[in-house]
């Protein structure tokens, strides 16, 4: 017997790797997009100029609406999470806050662990011994100290190889970018890393 639908569930998320080979098997090597296709001839081009402003089966042209915005929207997540230009905010764009990037995430930063003690402090307020809470405030608020000065170091750190490799003119005050981005789990950042540990950039 068929399950019944909830029109109210919402749809399964998909993984950046997920949506990138279901874009991978819409579009095969043997069928490739823009460049590569054969010249259209004349007779094929002016049949495609007399086709009417407005489609015969509209139900048909929003449905192929809905797939092609959807299929750049695949395209415009695939690209952000790959840190590519074109796909990213103006903020993050250029050089500069790629080369931020890639530093931030071939450190160990001492931030990016603040989900996880906050959910363990979070835990022990539950331990009906008194002292165990305030040990577990007070480590928290060390631990935040601590990474409060990891973030400083930082940020004074990628600022002065930032001058140098780029100039004093091209520096970008990157301090801000650079300690958010430290903050955050490793597995949580957009863009996705593209290095790994202790890759850091020449």
């Amino acid at each position: 017997m068929a399950k019944p639908v909830n029109p109210d569930a919402q749809p399964p998320i998909e993984s950046i790797d997920e949506t990138r080979a279901r874009l991978a098997a819409a579009h095969p090597a043997g069928h490739p997009e823009g460049k590569g296709q054969p010249t259209p001839s004349r007779k094929e081009q002016e049949a495609a100029n007399r086709r009417p402003l407005v489609p015969d089966d509209r139900k048909l042209a929003a449905r192929q609406a809905r797939a092609k915005s959807a299929e750049t929207r695949d395209r415009a997540r695939i690209g952000m999470a790959a840190g590519e230009d074109k796909f990213l905010p103006v903020r993050e764009r250029g050089p500069q806050k790629r080369f931020v990037r890639d530093y931030v995430d071939a450190r160990v930063n001492i931030g990016e662990f603040m989900i996880p003690v906050m959910f363990l402090v979070i835990l022990l307020t539950f331990f009906p011994d008194r002292n165990v809470q305030t040990y577990g405030i007070l480590a928290l608020w060390a631990f935040f100290l601590i990474a409060v000065v990891d973030c400083t170091v930082l940020g004074f750190t990628l600022t002065r190889k930032v001058k140098a490799k780029f100039g004093d003119a091209k520096a970008e005050r990157v301090r801000w970018y650079a300690a958010m981005r430290a903050l955050q789990l490793r597995a949580m950042r957009l863009p996705k890393p593209q290095v790994k540990r202790g890759q850091y950039p020449s």
